[in-house]
């Protein structure tokens, strides 16, 4: 997957840990799009992409995984997990009042080019959300 290299390349020490990685509590299935863990900040970074404007429930869903991976894959000696969702436009005030003051943990950003143009960008993540789709309809025939 391109958009997996393009975020590897973000820095050192990431590791590529999960892809839709599912997580099931009452019933219900979610999926973090990328799960990474960053071997030298000892901590998950879990990513989320939006083709759309950043909602407050998408901020929301970010911090139920967030607390997800604290308390199911944390080690002994990790960080708290890092959750970062990629919009294609966010909202500040949104931001500013979904999330806590000096929020540590999640952070919401437009995707600012510095390796591929606009175009590229907005290309693969339809790419990506068109697999999503189609990886979840696929499993939902298997249920």
């Amino acid at each position: 997957m391109h958009l997996q290299k393009v975020l590897l390349e973000w820095g050192r020490g990431f590791s590529f840990f999960a892809r839709q990685k599912r997580i099931t509590f009452d019933g219900r299935h979610f999926r973090i799009d990328l799960v990474f863990y960053n071997y030298i900040l000892k901590c998950f970074v879990l990513i989320d992409l939006k083709i759309g404007d950043l909602t407050h429930q998408d901020l929301g869903q970010m911090q139920m995984y967030v607390h997800y991976s604290e308390r199911e894959l944390m080690n002994d000696g990790d960080n708290p997990p890092i959750g970062i969702v990629l919009c294609a436009d966010k909202s500040e005030s949104v931001v500013k009042y979904t999330l806590p003051e000096n929020e540590t943990q999640i952070f919401a950003s437009k995707y600012k080019l510095y390796l591929t143009s606009e175009e590229e960008l907005s290309q693969e993540l339809q790419r990506e959300y068109r697999a999503l789709e189609y990886g979840k309809e696929k499993t939902n025939s298997f249920t």
